[in-house]
Parts: C-alpha cells; structure tokens; sequence
C-alpha cells in the first residue's frame, strides 16, 4: 500500500499533538520526522514516536517528504508555507491561513504555482452536527438561508497567543475563523462587507479578548458571531463552537461539541464535560491523506482559510474606525 510521507513543521501550537497522533495511526500515512527549533517542545513526541529530529524545518524539507503539517505561532505560516511549496512538499496549515491578504495570497498563488495543495486546518467541517446540518441546507430543508449566529467562546489560551508579533491578533482573530468557514460553507458565497468591535474585558492583558462581528454576504445573507476568550478556569471545558441558521422554511441550530456526558467529581470539585463524540482532528487528517493520496483535491482550501482570515482581519479595521468595511473581491479558487 503507498503511504504519504509527512513531516511535521513546528509544535507551537497545540493542535500539533493531536496531529501527530491521528497520522500516527493512519494506515495510509508514515511520519517522516519533526522539525521545531525548540528541541524541549518536541522531544517527548519524538522519542514516543521513535522519530527524526531537525532542529531546522529546510532539513526536513530537502528530506524524502510528500507533504507537511505546519503548527507554528501565526506569524510563520506563511514562511514556512511558501518554503515547502517551492520545494514541492503539500501542506496542511494550522488556522488562520496568514495575517495579511497579501502574504495569503502569495501562499495560495506560490502552491499553485508549484502543483502542490494547500489546506486550510478548519476540522469544525467535519463534525456530525455540522456536516448533517450542511446535508440538510443543500437538501433545501430550510429554504433560503437568511440570517446566521454563531459563536466560539474559550478560554484564553496565553502564551504566544497573547504577543501580537507572533499571533497577529487575539481571540477576534483566533476564534473568528472557524465558524465564520463554516458561515462560507453554508452560504456558498463570500463576506462583502463587516462592521465590528474588538475589546479587552476579561484577562488585562493588551490584546483583544472579546468582540463582535457583523457580516454581510455578497447574496445578501447576514450574520454576527461572537469570537471571545470569555470562558473561566472554572468552565467544564475549554469553550464552544455553535451556529443557528435561520431560513425561509426553518431554522437549524448546531451546537458541534454536544456529543458529551456531564460529569460531577468530587476529586475535581467542579462539572466535567466528558466529551464522547467525533474525533474531528482525525476526520480531517484522514480527509488530507486520502485526497493525496488519491490525486483529489483536498476539501478545505488556502482559498478558504484566505475567506474566513481577512473577515477576521476586517474586524480589526472596522473596530478601529468604528465603521463598516467594505472587502476587495476575493480570490475564488485554490
């Protein structure tokens, strides 16, 4: 059986272990090695994993790889995208795709140009709920769709979360993505106009913990999503990912982490959320692989992660002027 050869770039993000465990355990997939220049972060999973360590991400690269995962802090995705696309490798980029419209285009248009994929890290798409709700919408279930809301609360993950030079903005940023992928996935069409705020409320830090986005749709569907860091330690879990989708014949609500029990602990001395459900960060690794493998186009795009990542950028312009802001025609193909 032919396997994909992956490597992993960077363990800077927290998603990286997970990852790592899903192609770890794909039939179709061989881990080649890791690279991260912080040896500490990484040497627990290498040696658990009995893999090869580059301390510089270009050994990896010039290594007999087919694609990479990049975990890195938000402010590298695009060097390290644009290195593995000139040298040939497919790439699978944590969210969001890059902290500039240009630097995200540079990224979709280097892949292209180099017959290398490019997918955007969004596994929200691959949950129960949201593709059964996608299922229904495309059914026309709901007739037309109108009007959206949707949120991701967490908790504030500091870190380099909270430097700007590293993440390029705070939960505004970090928690805009992917619901408003999944506000794109829905409607079929892109953002045109937001109109947004950006505070600091819960953490005293100085970055943008709280917000709220309101989005016009080029086929004239509307949307607000509230993208904070408002959930305390205290909270059974790190946060949420819901949507309400309003239409002409009905309305569906998603609630994507609803597959859980609740769990009272006398030890923990506080609820639990035990969460029971769809592994979505497996879903979406196996969805990489086997698209690679099998010559076919992966199913989340750098076009989409470019989609949903200058809406969120949007924001911060439209909070600062205290007005909406109109968006540039998009690009519309991977």
């Amino acid at each position: 059986m032919k396997k994909l050869k992956i490597g992993m770039i960077s363990f800077a993000h927290m998603h990286a272990a997970s990852y790592l465990r899903s192609l770890a355990a794909h039939p179709e997939a061989e881990v080649i090695g890791i690279a991260d220049e912080n040896e500490e972060r990484v040497r627990k999973f290498v040696d658990q994993y009995r893999l090869p360590y580059y301390a510089d991400y270009r050994d990896l690269l010039s290594a007999d790889v087919d694609a990479v995962v990049i975990c890195s802090e938000n402010a590298r995705h695009a060097e390290l995208t644009l290195a593995a696309a000139r040298a040939g490798k497919h790439v699978l980029c944590e969210k969001p795709l890059g902290l500039s419209e240009a630097e995200m285009t540079e990224m979709i248009e280097t892949c292209r140009g180099n017959g290398v994929q490019l997918m955007t890290a969004f596994p929200c798409r691959f949950l129960t709920p949201v593709a059964q709700a996608k299922a229904s919408v495309d059914r026309g279930d709901i007739g037309r769709i109108v009007a959206m809301k949707g949120t991701n609360r967490g908790t504030m993950p500091g870190g380099w979360f909270i430097d700007p030079a590293l993440s390029g903005g705070g939960a505004v940023l970090d928690h805009t993505v992917h619901v408003m992928d999944l506000m794109h996935w829905f409607t079929g069409s892109a953002a045109e106009e937001v109109y947004a705020c950006a505070e600091s409320l819960f953490h005293h830090q100085a970055i943008d913990d709280a917000g709220m986005v309101h989005v016009k749709f080029g086929n004239g569907v509307i949307a607000v999503l509230d993208p904070s860091w408002s959930r305390p330690k205290a909270f059974p879990t790190w946060g949420d990912v819901t949507l309400e989708i309003i239409g002409t014949k009905g309305t569906i609500r998603i609630d994507a982490f609803a597959q859980k029990n609740d769990v009272y602990s006398n030890e923990r001395m506080k609820a639990q959320w035990s969460y029971w459900g769809d592994d979505m960060n497996v879903q979406m690794i196996d969805a990489f692989v086997k698209a690679l493998i099998r010559g076919e186009s992966v199913p989340v795009s750098g076009v989409d992660g470019y989609l949903s990542a200058r809406v969120a950028l949007a924001a911060y312009e439209s909070a600062a002027r205290r007005e909406p802001v109109r968006l540039d025609p998009p690009l519309t193909s991977s």
